[in-house]
């Protein structure tokens, strides 16, 4: 059963780690879908359109299921479907694009990957068919002579050890919150808690996809996103309360650490040190960073203005923040490959950066926790509406990016 950002999906075993793993790609902003064709301005792309229905049934159509190797472009729209909330394509249980949160009626999404001849599947979970075969015939052309290539390979290499370095910081702070509710003490431990919670805002389009060794992939008591970052609106009853939130309702919302809260506490130590222990090993392509960037984007939209992702604490705009300067810094190591792409885009998206950073500083409260104003009602009614028009204008250009560094 899905449970919206964290529904647990296949993996790929990771052998010596004792673990399973995969990279979740997250998507873009899209505005249209249409058949395989050409790119006019970023190579050949591959165009896949997936379309979620309720006509009795829920469906899962996809308008074409054989594309040839190269990038693809998915464009997943919900039309009217409750029971399907997200779309993955597949191989061998390895994830290789998602998208998720898709709520009947709201714009179309896509991401973009680079595939190899082979036989894939388009996954949907609570769709009469769930599963369709997909075939991608060649191979991928070689882009290795290319300048902006090499550029964008390095810059995915970078990024690697940036999220290497944010989940090991992470991993520190979550110690030093641990510390504060052992002791029992109730006013550092709020503070520990924002300080903490950026470190996984981040990079968590990029890490959300391990699952401990032993438990199936559609069973969130092994997946460690769900177990770090879980919400009360995706509360799964089999497996309970657990992670960063788990510790927010009671610091913020009961108002006091019980022996419960330190047992939250000391696994969400345990979860964060292991996920710290694997990340090095992703492998990075550079549409990863973008699509990446996109994902972080929608979490915005989908979880913080609405003021879901914090609903005790009220940080919700600690943890956009975040969200915008993790994709900020995926953009910015792709920047120097992408200028030589398209120079008229890099700057695009760069001035939308700055506009929507310009804003978030209009927000900043050094004596409210995290350094942000508290995501109240009254902050909702007053400005969630221009926070979205602003993050949706940064959005709009970053949509281009996948397929743009994908085609270099």
């Amino acid at each position: 059963m899905p449970f919206g950002k964290h529904t647990v999906r296949p993996l790929t075993t990771l052998g010596a780690l004792g673990v399973v793993t995969a990279l979740a790609l997250t998507g873009c902003a899209a505005t249209s879908s249409s058949a395989t064709d050409d790119s006019t301005d970023s190579g050949k792309v591959s165009r896949v359109s997936i379309t979620l229905t309720n006509d009795g049934s829920d469906k899962c159509a996809v308008s074409t299921t054989k594309v040839p190797a190269g990038p693809v472009t998915f464009t997943v729209k919900n039309e009217s479907s409750t029971a399907i909330t997200e779309v993955e394509l597949l191989q061998d249980q390895r994830i290789f694009g998602e998208k998720e949160n898709l709520a009947p009626g709201l714009d179309a999404v896509r991401f973009t990957a680079t595939l190899g001849g082979g036989k894939y599947q388009v996954y949907c979970p609570g769709a009469d068919k769930e599963l369709t075969d997909f075939t991608v015939t060649g191979k991928v052309a070689s882009t290795a002579n290319s300048s902006a290539a090499t550029l964008l390979k390095s810059g995915a290499t970078g990024y690697s050890k940036y999220v290497d370095a944010q989940v090991s910081d992470m991993v520190t702070a979550v110690k030093q919150l641990q510390t504060d509710i052992d002791a029992g003490n109730l006013e550092a431990a709020k503070k520990d808690y924002a300080n903490a919670r950026p470190y996984y805002e981040h990079v968590e389009s990029d890490v959300d996809g391990f699952v401990k060794k032993g438990f199936k992939a559609t069973d969130n008591a092994g997946n460690l996103d769900y177990l770090i970052d879980m919400r009360a609106s995706n509360l799964d009853d089999a497996v309970g309360w657990s992670g960063f939130h788990a510790v927010e309702r009671d610091l913020f919302e009961t108002g006091a650490i019980s022996d419960g809260t330190k047992q939250y506490a000391a696994d969400l130590t345990t979860n964060v040190t292991l996920l710290a222990k694997l990340v090095p090993t992703l492998d990075y392509k550079p549409e990863d960073l973008a699509n990446g960037a996109a994902g972080l984007l929608e979490e915005v939209q989908s979880n913080k203005i609405t003021g879901e992702e914090e609903a005790y604490s009220h940080i919700d705009l600690v943890d956009l923040a975040a969200n915008v300067e993790g994709a900020r810094q995926a953009f910015a190591y792709l920047k120097p490959g992408l200028t030589k792409l398209d120079p008229t885009l890099t700057k695009q998206i760069a001035t939308q950066f700055d506009k929507t950073n310009s804003m978030m500083d209009g927000f900043r409260n050094a004596d409210d926790l995290g350094g942000f104003d508290s995501w109240d009602d009254a902050a909702k009614s007053a400005h969630a509406n221009e926070i979205s028009q602003r993050v949706q204008a940064l959005q709009d250009p970053l949509s281009r990016l996948a397929e743009k560094v994908a085609t270099a």
